[in-house]
């Protein structure tokens, strides 16, 4: 599996070994060997393992928390934004999930992605910047139900919509969460439509529940008057 914390041990270890008659030129390039090799290893996507029941798409999870109020910038959110690790399985998906705090459990200005492997879960990322999203606002005590319900509902392929999902976003806020999932062509106002239908259904909404459709391209101009951090709602 590939768990980002592994690779960040790896890193702070500072175990490798290298002979003590070798030149400085001779290590250089057996520490480039290195980074390449871990890069070419990060690069790698993940597989099922023997005997696990593989999903349609990969998909990582990643994790981001800020200071409200604190100036922000694309590249600060970037920065920021940690990947927690990557699942191509149902085994490998609960072996993450199974160890990972719930929503409601988070404090402060925290937020969960669950992205298609590949994806960032930015609004300039190539396969997100023609789309948009699906923003439901939640009373607290509901985030962690409605994004288990939410991102089994997007493994298990309940929106039928191909590849449109690009992944979804649960932002605990100090007065109320939110709850997104982004599509891939926010054009596209059948899928939009489905993907909102679909959503009602999993997450039990009530009928009077507003629910409010943003294209990325709005969010991007409206953060340049304001804080442009990537993916807030």
């Amino acid at each position: 599996m590939n768990n980002k914390f592994d690779a960040l041990k790896d890193d702070d270890s500072g175990d490798h070994e290298q002979d003590q008659g070798s030149s400085k030129d001779s290590e250089k390039e057996k520490n480039e060997d290195e980074d390449k090799e871990q890069n070419s290893s990060k690069r790698k996507m993940v597989v099922p393992g023997a005997g696990e029941h593989p999903l349609q798409f990969n998909y990582s999870f990643w994790y981001s928390r800020r200071t409200p109020g604190r100036p922000a910038s694309t590249q600060s959110y970037e920065q920021n934004i940690k990947q927690i690790g990557s699942f191509a399985s149902v085994e490998q998906f609960w072996r993450f999930y199974s160890h990972m705090i719930r929503p409601g459990d988070l404090t402060g200005h925290s937020d969960f992605h669950l992205f298609k492997e590949g994806i960032k879960p930015m609004w300039e990322d190539d396969a997100n910047k023609m789309g948009g999203k699906w923003i439901i606002r939640l009373r607290k005590g509901l985030a962690s139900r409605c994004w288990e319900n939410l991102i089994l509902a997007i493994l298990g392929e309940q929106f039928m919509v191909g590849e449109e999902i690009c992944g979804a976003v649960v932002s605990v806020r100090f007065q109320e969460d939110i709850i997104s999932i982004w599509n891939k062509t926010a054009s596209d106002q059948g899928t939009t439509a489905r993907i909102r239908d679909t959503l009602r259904r999993v997450l039990n909404l009530p009928p009077n529940t507003i629910m409010e459709y943003k294209t990325h391209t709005d969010s991007i101009k409206y953060s340049m008057g304001r804080l442009p951090w990537s993916g807030e709602c």
